[in-house]
């Protein structure tokens, strides 16, 4: 590897590369790959140089919110119209039908749990009070 090398990774079009492979879903490890280099010495290089650092935080977070925009529509529901063509005696007819997609209680469950896990959880903390070693104490038999 030669030295010096993380100095074409400032130039402006080597970091839109850079945010781009993280706006693509690339992983540290595969970016790393793509740039001639090991995962190490990309963490190394986002510590010592904010410019990568920032052009990789940069892409992750586009398609980040993209993801989170999908995820809330497919637990909301949404609407969508298909268009198609139908044949018939008079010529080619298009055809537009409105078709609904009904909410994924999976998507609202995943969306709760990490958005509000205080009421969401599915592991509640319960604070219990007693005897441990008599259990019945207090425990009328009458």
């Amino acid at each position: 590897m030669a030295k010096g090398k993380y100095r074409d990774w400032l130039e402006p079009d080597k970091l839109l590369l850079l945010q781009a492979w993280a706006r693509d879903g690339l992983t540290d490890e595969q970016i790393a790959k793509n740039m001639g280099i090991g995962r190490d010495t990309l963490y190394s290089w986002k510590k010592k140089y904010p410019d990568i650092s920032d052009a990789l935080k940069k892409g992750k977070t586009v398609v980040d919110i993209q993801v989170e925009n999908a995820l809330l529509k497919r637990a909301l529901g949404y609407e969508y119209v298909e268009y198609s063509e139908e044949c018939s005696e008079d010529g080619i007819k298009k055809k537009k039908t409105v078709k609904h997609v009904i909410p994924d209680t999976t998507a609202q469950i995943f969306w709760l749990k990490n958005r509000r896990p205080d009421l969401w959880r599915d592991k509640r903390d319960l604070e219990m009070s007693g005897n441990i070693n008599n259990p019945f104490e207090g425990v009328s038999t009458a």
